[in-house]
């Protein structure tokens, strides 16, 4: 379900430390029935064992393919254009406590690399040439009284062809892609919670 900027940014979250030049750009919640406090890194490994871009479905899959298409015919993925490149990455920012904690895995199906991975929230970031993006992960206790995943992906983009890029995609994240995110990861949390009863 799509959330406002402010379920965001209200919470006392470390990548707000770290992403003041960024905008909130999109806010999704992901319900994990009887989760409890604990159970965010069960989360993000359910979401692993659960695949990544390949397993999403047929028309998302497209999507992602296609973009990749494009960039690779335009040039906006080179490695001149990513972190580290044209933009530094989050991880030089880092304060010497979030540095020295757990970084996360990163993995060959998933474009974004990990900046760092905590008890209840995580932050991972791509750079090309439309932007530098940022998609955090963060375990919020929901109305119900169980918690739920939550992402926020933070944006900056490159100049007005980033702005113009992030405007043209909307529609099809809105349509496509976070619909396919939201039953294939809540699909992983209920997938996992049959497999371990409490």
């Amino acid at each position: 379900m799509r959330l406002p900027g402010t379920a965001h940014t209200r919470l006392p979250w470390r990548v707000h430390e770290l992403t003041g030049d960024f905008t909130v750009e999109d806010v999704w919640s992901f319900r994990t029935p009887g989760a409890g406090p604990d159970d965010f890194p069960t989360m993000l490994a359910a979401m692993r064992t659960a695949g990544g871009i390949a397993k999403l479905p047929r028309p998302a899959r497209f999507l992602f393919a296609l973009r990749w298409r494009i960039g690779a015919l335009l040039g906006w993925d080179r490695p001149s254009s990513g972190v580290g490149a044209r933009v530094g990455s989050l991880r030089d920012r880092l304060p010497d406590d979030l540095r020295d904690a757990p970084r996360g895995a990163d993995s060959a199906t998933m474009p974004l690399k990990a900046v760092y991975e905590l008890d209840t929230e995580s932050a991972r970031e791509l750079a090309n040439r439309t932007v530098h993006t940022v998609m955090h992960l963060g375990w919020v206790r929901g109305a119900d009284g169980d918690h739920e995943l939550r992402m926020a992906v933070l944006v900056k983009p490159n100049g007005l062809f980033g702005r113009l890029y992030m405007a043209a995609i909307a529609p099809f994240r809105y349509l496509v892609v976070y619909p396919a995110l939201t039953r294939r990861w809540e699909r992983a949390w209920c997938d996992h919670a049959e497999r371990t009863p409490r």
